[in-house]
């Protein structure tokens, strides 16, 4: 079930959550939503990277969740964005080497300020997230 809502905790603007079997064309659909949402709340400027960072969320459950089943939220901040990808799948992430692009994290690290995985208790799933933080333009000075 995929639903909008406003303001639900201190320092959260909307927030979108979707739950479903994730697919091939779930990434497509979900990075369309994840823009729309920052563009309507002024934080375009971070559109490019958490989409990146998204679609590493996405592929990761595609590709080693059994069933594909998560949820995905977008919380928009005043100060950015956080998205979470939760499923029932109990094993942590484990980073890969430094050599190996696109895997374990690598692709997230780059593209977020700040991520992590949080495990549900007794194994029964953990939520992968990122934050991504809205940056003010470097002023120039002028002479």
């Amino acid at each position: 079930m995929n639903h909008v809502t406003g303001p639900q905790a201190a320092g959260v603007e909307s927030q979108y959550h979707a739950e479903f079997a994730m697919g091939a064309h779930s990434t497509r659909h979900l990075r369309r939503v994840l823009r729309l949402c920052l563009g309507r709340s002024g934080l375009s400027r971070v559109a490019d990277a958490a989409e990146l960072a998204l679609t590493e969320l996405v592929a990761n459950v595609v590709r080693y969740v059994p069933g594909r089943r998560g949820r995905v939220c977008f919380l928009l901040q005043s100060g950015g964005v956080r998205v979470e990808v939760a499923d029932g799948c109990p094993e942590l992430p484990v980073p890969a080497a430094a050599d190996a692009l696109g895997e374990g994290g690598l692709v997230i690290a780059a593209a977020a300020d700040r991520w992590g995985v949080t495990p549900y208790a007794g194994g029964r799933g953990r939520t992968v997230w990122f934050e991504r933080l809205s940056r003010a333009s470097p002023s120039v000075p002028r002479p």
